[in-house]
């Protein structure tokens, strides 16, 4: 008999495709020649590289989180529960990553962090734009915070905008409404340009909808906005303890009363009756 050809096998190449005409495809779509080059430390202690890389990846994550609140919150106004959900879910694995970059930082000792805390100048977290807007899509909701960007016109108008738009919860709240549940109108109609305050309806309508079915879509919505709220309490009290261990109490960067603001802040639950209605189910 006569033995079979072999099936031919197309040979591979040995590397990618190296050749292009200018940068590469994946430097134009990650713009990676950018992102590495805006690292400017200010000291030679080369701690302050570690801190500056961490605080610029807390940024990018920042501005992911609110990309993926701000879909959430377009889709609960359109009554897409479904797509809402999908939204605050891939939130919480970014919630988690942002909570992860806090390691490299999370032990600094006083002597550590003091090499290079003078380069900060006035400079601190507290003036983030985009942790501001986190914190307004969280209802967090405070005139006074755009003034440290009035120096900045067009993130200044982003924060001003925010600050007047509905947040992530309000809109739960008004879709919670629209499906008949019992929101007071005081809050379905409240200024949401003030800090959201807990109401006694709404930790009522939050009770019912968990004595019910938990599978019900919106008791689903109310566990994916808790996974948020925990995160969120998580990222508060792993700041509160990284700057503890570096600074103690000192005075914060920037005028902030350091440590005592952020104890303020930890105590801080986001999305309230969330929690308080747990104790009546």
């Amino acid at each position: 008999m006569s033995q079979q050809a072999q099936p031919h096998e197309a040979s591979e190449p040995e590397t990618p495709h190296l050749d292009f005409q200018g940068t590469t495809p994946y430097e134009d779509y990650v713009q990676a020649d950018v992102l590495t080059h805006l690292q400017h430390p200010l000291s030679d202690d080369p701690g302050e590289m570690v801190f500056l890389v961490t605080t610029q990846v807390m940024e990018l994550w920042f501005t992911v989180i609110v990309h993926e609140w701000e879909t959430a919150t377009t889709a609960l106004r359109g009554d897409d529960v479904a797509r809402a959900r999908d939204a605050l879910k891939r939130s919480v694995r970014e919630l988690e990553a942002l909570n992860a970059s806090w390691r490299p930082l999370a032990q600094l000792t006083p002597a550590q962090f003091n090499s290079y805390r003078a380069a900060l100048g006035e400079g601190s977290g507290f003036q983030s734009a985009m942790y501001r807007r986190m914190e307004f899509l969280l209802g967090e909701k405070s005139a006074s915070m755009l003034v440290p960007h009035r120096g900045a016109p067009r993130v200044h108008a982003e924060l001003e905008k925010a600050l007047h738009e509905p947040s992530l919860y309000d809109e739960v709240l008004r879709l919670l409404a629209r499906r008949g549940h019992a929101i007071p109108e005081s809050v379905v109609r409240r200024d949401v340009s003030q800090r959201y305050e807990p109401s006694p309806e709404v930790e009522e309508v939050w009770t019912a909808l968990y004595s019910g079915d938990p599978d019900h879509e919106l008791a689903r919505l109310g566990e994916a906005l808790t996974d948020v709220a925990e995160l969120v309490w998580r990222w508060r009290n792993d700041h509160l303890v990284a700057t503890r261990r570096a600074m103690g109490a000192k005075a914060g960067t920037g005028g902030s009363a350091g440590v005592a603001w952020l104890e303020k802040r930890a105590r801080k639950n986001v999305f309230p009756e969330l929690w308080t209605a747990r104790s009546h189910v």
